[in-house]
């Protein structure tokens, strides 16, 4: 199987808090309004991206056959293992030796599944009781840098 993406599967750490200030003023993504230059609160990004301490790891990923669900190449995903997957969830899964990271789609009939890539130059995986096939996870946020001009 050659989906063309690899992950580096790290263990979150949320043994401390790590308190970032948050603008009480949201941002507007169209047309710009008056700066309020004033912080209220802290949040703790482990609070609000990680439901499971103990199933919860931080995934690299590495490839493109994502980029159409805004996955892209150094992006980390976040990943629960605790989470069932259902009908539509983007996951990881590890199929036929490989891990990978795909939509997956359950038949109507209910006797098989697609691992579906979000970028065209990729095939559709079947998943049938043929394959060395499980869900690893759940991908719950992904979290990617913004480009940057030098």
């Amino acid at each position: 199987m050659s989906s063309n993406i690899k992950l580096t599967i790290h263990r979150a750490d949320t043994s401390s808090r790590l308190p970032i200030p948050m603008a009480t003023a949201s941002v507007k993504a169209g047309f710009p309004s008056p700066a309020q230059d004033y912080m209220s609160e802290d949040i703790d990004l482990n609070e609000v991206l990680i439901k499971n301490r103990e199933a919860t790891f931080y995934v690299r990923i590495s490839g493109d056959s994502m980029t159409n669900a805004g996955i892209m190449d150094g992006d980390l995903a976040i990943v629960d293992k605790a989470l069932e997957a259902r009908d539509g969830d983007i996951v990881v899964a590890f199929i036929d030796g490989d891990f990978t990271i795909k939509q997956f789609r359950m038949d109507k009939s209910g006797q098989y599944g697609w691992l579906l890539p979000w970028n065209e130059h990729y095939p559709k995986i079947l998943v049938n009781e043929e394959n060395n096939f499980i869900i690893w996870g759940v991908v719950t946020y992904v979290i990617h840098a913004v480009l940057r001009h030098s």
